[in-house]
């Protein structure tokens, strides 16, 4: 019966096309214009899925923003199944915001980018604002790893089906066809919406989306001299006032003003002129993949006819290959050559590090993804281009980078915590400062507690990196630190003073890296410590001083970090062990006895349904020798996650209410996401905190315990936790609340 009904309409379809001037030649080419639309542009899949039923073969192909995606990806030999599949694996709202995984970040992103809450470039000595909420590289990726196979050919019109595309000269407000270079670089450009996605630079001229000049260009089509033209449209309409409540609608509207002046004319000229549903879509509905898709083959379907009359005047069939590329991240590539280009502030060692590429050796797709997410996440490019070109023995490598022109910025954060108070962070970062790939960077913190943070670090790659660090350091609390001798013998009596205390650390040290997860790190230091406490006596200040010495430090650290986020965790292992040995002390008292102190810490999540994470941490500081002085004692206490030197935070007591030269801790913490971003916990943590930790075995003796139950928001300044704690060791309790980054 389908057979027959198939034959009826190609019937009707020869009596529908008697108007049309067909060609009287063996064979006819087809052209295929496709319209901008963002999402929308999801439905040319379905279009696509219907002509290859019908048997269209399309010659040549034209495409604006989402259309130009579709039509180079199809262009390049991909078929319809494989761009469905395309489409359903990867999302590209996620890929859009440039989001990276947290382990391709540097070690030091990790200990230092996670406080702030806004970026601003510094560009002449005037403060500016970001040319797009993303770079696109996740995007570019995307494509570059979709077209590998057509790497090598720069005139489009040599792709297995002929190609071009359309970008905006965003200086002068011309169109530009794009039909020759580097097809990821071009489907880019031709999709760089204004505001959403930085601009490309091609040829000297910056690109933006083509679709603000020609969103259906099938004049240009036209003179390619096809003989038949599909054309699919799925830019929308000009919205009303009480719609525009976005900034993307609004640039959208904008940026239609232009598209739909001419569209009637355009129309006139296409042959097979399909419209799909798609008003129940905008142009960031990313996940209605099916749904769009299904729009694009019902009206394709409802033009059956037309499509079929046009494919029997077609005497050469198409040849669809099966390239899913997507799907070969696990192939290894043979790397021949590497060619770097355009690296004119970083050293070829440092990219090939941040790549973790190896002339000579082999990587899968997927390492080699992961190298370019590395190094795009140093912040250091615009743009990252990539080929692989085939050579006798292996591929070579192209990489052509576009560094960021701007090297300077401001960068801003907010923080409260119940130990610093409020907190406002201001930060100038300078890349390049005195030469290849390093770059200086200064906190200054205003608020109730005044802090600063200087960090100077040249990046060496897989060689040995160089750093230098200064801070301040200064709070005021109540803390247990007297020690008072008593009678017949001495011993520990301790009572909360209200304490003044100032860090002053410089530190001098050379660092390697693993993978961007192991770091080793060996210096020295000098510290001032400066901690008194203030007496009214007699209606007199009097100032007791519990330390007012300089510390020269030798110190190592090895850390390992591999959790998936800073903040609210849901995987990873976290270890880092820190030695210090204080060498010398200009200590007025001359009393000074060189020690040494060894800290651990090792943490691991995981996590059950996405949803109920188990989190463990532990850790244990030693004093090996007599500091005689109690302020380098362990102080364990309060919920920070900013605390310095020897501070230890502990659920159950207050900022420093225990205190001794060895600890030992355990923490449990059960957190469950309750909506998206929020999460509720209870944690239970338990120390010993004595000089002898081991206490002849009896390791459990006199243990410690607090517990907390705590609610927290993950938002664009950082978490948002207000935690609840308290101990049944002598029935305290604590509020503790924290907002924003912690720094």
């Amino acid at each position: 019966m389908k057979k027959y009904l198939i034959i009826l309409i190609f019937f009707i379809s020869n009596f529908g096309f008697a108007q049309h001037d067909l060609k009287p030649n063996d064979d006819v080419k087809v052209g295929l214009v496709l319209s901008g639309g963002g999402a929308k542009g999801y439905a040319h899949v379905g279009v696509i899925k219907v002509l290859e039923q019908a048997g269209v073969r399309v010659d040549y192909i034209a495409g604006t923003s989402m259309g130009a995606i579709i039509g180079a990806l199809y262009a390049s030999g991909y078929n319809a199944h494989e761009l469905d599949s395309i489409l359903n694996v990867h999302d590209f709202s996620a890929l859009i915001q440039d989001k990276l995984p947290r382990k391709v970040s540097s070690f030091y992103q990790k200990e230092n980018m996670g406080k702030y809450a806004l970026k601003l470039p510094i560009q002449k000595g005037k403060i500016g604002l970001p040319s797009g909420i993303s770079k696109g590289q996740n995007i570019f990726n995307l494509y570059s790893q979709l077209t590998e196979h057509v790497h090598s050919i720069d005139d489009f019109s040599k792709l297995p089906i002929p190609f071009f595309c359309i970008a905006t000269d965003l200086e002068t407000g011309e169109e530009v066809v794009l039909d020759h270079g580097f097809l990821p670089e071009a489907i880019r450009a031709s999709g760089s919406f204004p505001g959403l996605l930085s601009p490309v630079n091609i040829d000297g001229k910056t690109l933006v989306d083509g679709g603000i000049v020609n969103n259906y260009p099938i004049e240009r089509l036209k003179a390619k001299g096809v003989d038949y033209i599909i054309g699919v449209n799925v830019q929308g309409e000009l919205h009303k006032g009480k719609e525009l409540n976005s900034v993307p609608e609004i640039l959208m509207q904008i940026a239609g003003f232009q598209m739909y002046n001419d569209l009637t004319e355009k129309i006139k000229l296409t042959d097979v002129y399909l419209r799909p549903d798609i008003s129940n879509f905008n142009n960031f509905t990313f996940d209605k993949v099916t749904e769009i898709i299904k729009s694009g083959e019902d009206i394709a379907n409802e033009h059956l006819a037309e499509l079929l009359k046009i494919a029997s005047k077609q005497t050469k069939s198409k040849y669809y290959s099966t390239i899913r590329t997507f799907e070969r991240k696990n192939e290894d590539i043979f790397i021949k050559d590497i060619e770097i280009n355009g690296n004119k502030n970083y050293t070829d060692n440092y990219c090939i590090d941040k790549l973790k590429i190896i002339e000579g050796e082999s990587i899968s797709q997927k390492k080699f993804e992961e190298g370019i997410n590395a190094l795009a996440a140093t912040g250091n490019f615009k743009n990252i281009q990539y080929r692989f070109i085939p050579v006798q023995g292996g591929t070579k490598i192209e990489l052509k980078l576009i560094e960021d022109e701007v090297s300077t910025f401001l960068q801003l954060g907010a923080h409260y915590d119940d130990l610093y108070k409020t907190g406002i962070l201001v930060n100038l970062t300078k890349k390049h400062a005195l030469f290849k790939n390093d770059f200086l960077s200064a906190d200054f913190i205003f608020g109730d507690n005044l802090r600063y943070n200087i960090d100077y670090f040249l990046d060496n790659g897989f060689n040995w990196s160089f750093g230098l660090n200064t801070r301040y350091n200064s709070f005021n609390d109540d803390i247990s630190l007297v020690t008072l001798p008593g009678s017949g013998e001495e011993v520990d009596i301790r009572f909360k003073v209200p304490v003044d205390y100032n860090d002053f650390t410089t530190q001098l040290y050379i660092q390697t890296t693993i993978k961007n997860k192991l770091a080793l790190r060996i210096g020295i230091e000098d510290k001032f410590l400066k901690i008194f406490t203030d007496e009214i006596i007699n209606d007199e200040t009097v100032r007791n001083f519990f330390d007012n010495s300089n510390y020269l430090n030798a110190f190592a650290k090895v850390a390992f970090d591999s959790y998936d986020t800073k903040y609210f965790p849901k995987k990873g292992f976290y270890i880092e062990t820190n030695y210090i040995v204080y060498l010398l002390s200009a200590n007025s008292e001359d009393n000074f006895n060189s020690f040494s102190q060894l800290y651990g810490e090792l943490g691991y999540v995981y996590t059950f349904f996405d949803k109920l994470s188990i989190h463990f941490n532990s850790g244990a500081g030693i004093t090996i020798g007599s500091n005689g002085n109690s302020i380098h004692d362990y102080h364990l206490g309060g919920n920070n996650e900013n605390f310095i030197n020897t501070f230890v935070p502990f659920y159950g007591y207050n900022v420093a209410e225990l205190n001794e030269t060895s600890f030992l801790k355990s923490a449990l913490t059960i957190r469950y996401q309750v909506f998206n971003k929020h999460f509720v916990s209870f944690t239970g943590n338990f120390a010993r905190v004595e000089e002898d930790l081991w206490n002849n075995g009896s390791l459990f003796e006199d243990t410690k315990s607090g517990y907390a139950v705590g609610y927290g928001l993950n938002t664009i300044i950082g978490p948002i936790e207000i935690k609840y704690s308290w101990t049944p060791d002598n029935k305290q309790d604590y509020w503790f609340f924290n907002l924003g980054f912690w720094f």
